[in-house]
């Protein structure tokens, strides 16, 4: 027979055992199931980690500004700096060739203009003068003409000595000499054989266009020596850009090279042109080359003078998705933009760049053209990813 001690020792001892194995029993599963907690975040798809939701009008979507991305031919080198000029081949500078005084405007700037038109009206003393010249030696020549045909019958009917017949000659001969020098200083004071009124020519534009500078005033005394032109007369569908070459750019441009032309008036739109001149010198101040293109302007758009931003383009078809560099989020080496799936969804997505300059990035994988893009605020989207994960 056992003891009451010894049965109350035997039931201590079997919850002790009881207790230890359920100690055990949890100590064992939990890591158990941390393990399957693991393998099923592991087992969800990776791309919704990347996945960003936001409900209509959250205070996050008024910070972003979401973009397409064009497809971009990807430049040779970076942006270069560049100011519109004027196309010499289409422009007239037009002055006077006479001295005088102006009394009448017939074009103001901003007029358009056929070759031909009348600028302006000038009173020139010289031109009248040289006008009276002219008419007195053609006068004098035929005087004299009149006086050799005399000279010459006389001397045949054997009246006139030979050295008479000879004098009439000479003379004859100088009076169309004098009217040749009348004729050319003629036109040399009106070289494009503008209308003359009296001692009053009419200043006429060689070209069409436009007037785009006028440097005469009614009343104004003006001589062939001025500084300035009085008239600049251009077509605007015709435009130049003259582009500062550092000397590292040189290699990668050359003659009839596309470019294409940006301005701050139209941001978004390129203009496209190619490369006409190339300066064969170095600027020894600037260190520049200078560097002309041609540049179309159908809708005369751009202006003289404005400043542009010039890229080089490849000859041959080298395109890519352009973002702009605030697009981009970097993780070591590697590069991420966040795309619009739909309204209030944003994906991160890991993107390859074929180049990248002080403005944009070209995209040559994990990109489509016209995708949505976050373009400001990608840096805030990242940390609301790193703080949901």
């Amino acid at each position: 027979m056992k003891t009451s001690h010894q049965l109350l020792a035997a039931a201590a001892l079997a919850a002790a055992m009881f207790e230890a194995g359920a100690f055990w029993s949890s100590r064992t599963s939990a890591p158990q199931e941390q393990h399957e907690q693991h393998e099923a975040a592991a087992a969800a798809p990776a791309k919704e980690r990347e996945v960003l939701r936001f409900a209509p009008g959250s205070p996050q979507l008024s910070m972003l500004k979401i973009g397409e991305a064009p497809l971009m031919e990807v430049p040779l080198a970076e942006p270069l700096n560049a100011r519109i000029a004027y196309d010499e081949s289409h422009t007239a500078r037009v002055g006077t060739p006479v001295a005088g005084r102006i009394v009448e405007l017939r074009r103001q700037p901003g007029d358009m203009v056929a070759a031909g038109d009348v600028l302006a009206v000038i009173d020139s003393p010289d031109l009248g003068a040289a006008m009276a010249d002219a008419a007195k030696a053609r006068a004098d020549e035929h005087r004299k003409d009149l006086a050799l045909a005399r000279a010459k019958e006389l001397h045949a009917a054997e009246v006139l000595p030979r050295k008479d017949l000879e004098a009439a000659e000479a003379d004859h001969a100088q009076a169309r000499a004098e009217t040749m020098r009348a004729a050319l200083r003629l036109t040399n004071l009106n070289p494009r054989g503008a209308p003359l009124s009296g001692e009053r020519m009419l200043l006429t534009t060689p070209v069409a266009g436009v007037v785009a500078e006028r440097k005469a005033n009614p009343g104004m005394e003006v001589r062939a020596d001025l500084p300035d032109p009085l008239f600049v007369v251009t077509d605007l569908k015709w435009l130049q850009v003259a582009i500062d070459l550092p000397e590292s750019v040189l290699p990668k441009i050359t003659l009839r090279q596309p470019v294409a032309v940006e301005v701050d008036a139209y941001p978004g739109r390129r203009f496209r042109g190619r490369v006409e001149r190339i300066s064969p010198v170095v600027d020894p101040a600037l260190r520049r080359i200078q560097a002309r293109a041609t540049v179309e302007n159908p809708d005369a758009r751009l202006r003289p003078e404005m400043y542009a931003r010039v890229t080089l383009l490849p000859t041959e078809d080298r395109n890519a998705v352009r973002v702009p560099n605030g697009a981009l989020v970097t993780e070591g080496l590697q590069h991420f933009v966040f795309v619009e799936r739909e309204p209030g969804v944003l994906v991160r997505r890991k993107v390859e760049l074929a180049q990248q300059d002080r403005e944009f990035s070209y995209v040559s994988a994990g990109l489509a053209r016209n995708e949505r893009v976050v373009t400001s605020g990608a840096l805030l989207l990242q940390s609301e990813l790193a703080t949901g994960q």
